[in-house]
């Protein structure tokens, strides 16, 4: 089989497939990618307002809304009335998630294993490693995903 001919051209070939594969897996689990990164990002900051998340991921109000309906209609996210500003609501794993986000992070886990297991573990730390180097380097956010609709750059069009 010939190899394609471009670096770009063979990321974009597996981010399609791992994206697909790992949207497959997700949805056995009643959620989408996005709902993965609202659960990380919430899971390590608990209390952070709806509009401290939308900041952090990129992504516009209206769809960080209906990501967090979404994952407080199935039990995983909560809203708290802000403590400090009655206003506001804080965002907060609900207690009743414990299990069902152990399946989420075994689910992410078992992706990583399967698109990468033609690696050795040194392969795989390199691998992160000049990933996290190029998406740096093109002004990435780690946090952004294109699955959250992602507000467009100043000067993109």
């Amino acid at each position: 089989m010939a190899r394609p001919s471009g670096i770009a051209f063979l990321l974009a070939q597996l981010g399609a497939h791992t994206a697909d594969r790992f949207g497959a897996r997700l949805a056995e689990l009643d959620l989408m990618p996005a709902h993965v990164g609202v659960l990380r990002i919430v899971g390590q900051n608990p209390g952070l307002s709806q509009q401290a998340l939308s900041e952090r991921l990129g992504a516009l109000p209206s769809r960080v809304v209906r990501l967090v309906d979404e994952l407080e209609d199935r039990g995983l996210v909560e809203r708290r009335r802000s403590t400090t500003d009655r206003r506001n609501y804080e965002l907060h794993m609900a207690t009743s998630a414990r299990e069902r986000l152990g399946a989420v992070m075994a689910a992410v886990g078992e992706h990583d294993a399967e698109i990468t297991q033609g690696l050795t573990a040194a392969e795989r730390k390199t691998l992160l490693t000049l990933l996290g180097k190029v998406a740096a380097e093109q002004g990435l956010n780690p946090e952004a995903h294109p699955a959250y609709g992602s507000r467009r750059r100043p000067g993109s069009t």
